[in-house]
């Protein structure tokens, strides 16, 4: 082999090297909690967030590589869930469905549900959604997962509409159906990406009155400020613009496939609606200035982002909560986490935990090229599930305790 070959091939293994960032170290998770009991109440049933997380040996330190599978292949050996779809016609004509899994494991003690809002464009039949409802079951608990309205290939849209980044109505019809079918189960709310966001949002709703079966929320991978997260993603720095594109063309896709509502003839005059607007739109931005502001009844995408913003309703939240973000998250950068680190610090029954690995909603974890069936994010939430419930019934005891019962 010649020498200019050899350093070709140094040069490639050097780059390919960096990419995966082979360098880096398992790292335990950092933690910002200014809520002592609730800290202590989640490390009693999640020790593992006191524990290095290991990601896959040779691809797993990549927060590209870890999106990029996550989002392409999804999990591995998934499991297929059998659970029953629930359909729901709204007041504005919607046909709104969720599907339900009962537990597998029926001794555990408690009635706990887990209500469940997947990310952008996804549905119970997602693979991440599927392996943790699975995992969840196994663990005793009952999940509803919410399936975003028109993301369901053979579900028709019945009313000029999908679902939004910050239209919460629907997350609220499917609790207030599920607390119906089981008045007593207790109800943690788990989002993930965009659904973290809507989960938030909803938690900090001041004019929504959330009914008292919930216990807390948690939220995965969330951007928290629409507004600023959009200026990163128009940037082709670390391939955000690609992920923002990827992120369109999927949107776009689902308002094309239902157009005979979403772009018939009255729909595109009520809402002064141009076709080719839509069709050629490149990035969300442009997209949502021809189509969901003006749906959804917003002046400017500013407007509109700016109502969707989680990050606007912190401040209200009073249930206990968790969020947990990727640090080599490409999609959600560093940036972004400073006023959630910032929030958890200040406000009691908040904590905030931190990966150095895992990237958008991956979180593979051991193994040097395959890994294991079951994510550090599925283990961590079941955990975290479980810390929530603990801590309610905590509070429970000690108010009790205060009235002499």
């Amino acid at each position: 082999m010649s020498t200019a070959l050899l350093a070709v091939v140094a040069v490639i293994l050097c780059i390919l090297f960096r990419i995966l960032n082979v360098n880096s170290q398992p790292q335990k998770p950092t933690i910002w909690c200014g809520d002592n009991k609730f800290l202590d109440n989640v490390l009693k049933i999640s020790p593992l967030l006191n524990e290095p997380y290991i990601p896959t040996r040779l691809w797993g330190f990549s927060g590209h590589v870890q999106t990029i599978i996550h989002s392409v292949i999804g999990r591995v050996k998934c499991p297929w869930p059998m659970g029953e779809r629930i359909f729901l016609t709204l007041s504005d004509g919607t046909t709104l469905t969720y599907d339900m899994y009962q537990p597998l494991d029926t001794n555990f003690p408690d009635d706990i549900s887990i209500a469940i809002c997947p990310g952008i464009c996804n549905t119970s039949e997602s693979v991440y959604i599927r392996t943790f409802v699975h995992w969840a079951q196994y663990h005793g608990y009952r999940c509803a997962v919410l399936n975003h309205v028109g993301a369901l290939p053979k579900v028709p849209v019945t009313a000029p509409r999908i679902f939004s980044y910050g239209n919460t109505d629907d997350f609220h019809a499917m609790l207030l159906n599920l607390i119906n079918r089981h008045p007593n189960t207790k109800l943690v709310c788990v989002g993930f990406s965009l659904g973290g966001n809507l989960v938030t949002k909803y938690l900090g709703e001041s004019d929504r009155v959330k009914h008292p079966n919930i216990i807390g929320g948690i939220s995965i991978c969330q951007g928290y400020n629409a507004i600023e997260a959009t200026k990163w993603l128009l940037n082709w720095q670390d391939f955000r613009r690609f992920y923002l594109y990827v992120m369109t063309e999927n949107l776009k896709n689902i308002i094309l496939r239902h157009s005979k509502v979403l772009l018939s003839e009255e729909s595109k005059q009520r809402f002064k609606l141009v076709e080719n607007e839509i069709i050629s739109a490149a990035t969300l931005p442009e997209l949502d200035e021809a189509y969901t502001r003006k749906v959804h009844g917003f002046g400017s995408i500013t407007e509109l982002y700016h109502w969707s913003s989680s990050i606007n309703y912190l401040h209200n939240i009073e249930k206990p909560i968790i969020f947990v973000n990727a640090k080599d998250d490409p999609i959600v950068p560093e940036p972004l986490l400073e006023p959630i680190r910032k929030k958890a610090t200040e406000s009691p029954n908040t904590l905030y935990v931190e990966v150095a690995h895992g990237g958008h909603l991956g979180f593979y974890e051991g193994g040097l090229i395959y890994p294991n069936p079951v994510t550090w994010l599925d283990r961590t939430l079941v955990a975290l599930v479980g810390s929530l419930a603990l801590h309610y019934d905590d509070k429970i005891m000690k108010t009790r305790s205060g009235l002499g019962v």
